[in-house]
């Protein structure tokens, strides 16, 4: 399927395959950090990623395997493109829903498609530019209880032109579905009073 140049559906495709994220976390004034603590998946800095993106023109997968710098992780993330928008599916309780927007040629922005009460609590909108066919950035800045915390940083280059399978470096091993089903996060939940540390 062929897609305006500067659309969203253009860069999906751009995006297709494999990737190596080199991931650098820093404090707000560009201190690098150790430790992400703040995290909807906290952990060591840096770190590294495998990132699979798969895109037919309607349906959007990517999962992200931790393979360096902390222990194996594994979060998918899916959605589809409506209407030009990339709409991504529920990523757990209270979400108030994310989508994936354009910034022009070659840049995309996953962000929080409302402000909302959940969007207080947790928000971290991302912006993704494709330097090249095979360099990127990711750069998000990290926002807890209404009040920015942290940045991040992902400079990332293509291993693979395709998800179609696992690379050698994945921790999960050669054999296996790309793509798994993730544990819905609910770093968007209201927490309860029984939520709440007792005194």
């Amino acid at each position: 399927m062929n897609f305006p140049i500067g659309s969203v559906g253009h860069s999906l495709t751009q995006m297709r395959g494999v990737w190596h994220d080199h991931v650098e976390i820093f404090d707000l004034a560009g201190s690098p950090l150790a430790e992400d603590a703040h995290s909807g998946t906290p952990g060591a800095a840096p770190f590294d990623n495998l990132v699979y993106i798969d895109f037919d023109g309607e349906r959007y997968l990517q999962t992200n395997v931790t393979f360096r710098g902390r222990p194996l992780h594994v979060r998918t993330f899916s959605g589809l493109l409506r209407a030009g928008i990339l709409e991504f599916d529920p990523l757990g309780p209270q979400d108030p829903g994310h989508i994936g927007v354009s910034g022009g040629p070659g840049v995309l922005f996953f962000v929080a498609r409302a402000v909302s009460e959940a969007w207080q609590r947790y928000n971290e909108p991302d912006c993704i530019r494709l330097l090249s066919a095979a360099t990127r950035t990711r750069t998000t800045v990290l926002y807890r209880n209404g009040v920015a915390v942290r940045t991040l940083t992902a400079n990332g280059h293509k291993l693979a032109p395709t998800a179609a399978r696992r690379l050698p470096d994945d921790p999960r091993g050669l054999d296996g579905p790309v793509h798994e089903q993730s544990p819905q996060t609910r770093v968007f939940e209201q927490k309860t009073r029984s939520d709440l540390p007792q005194k």
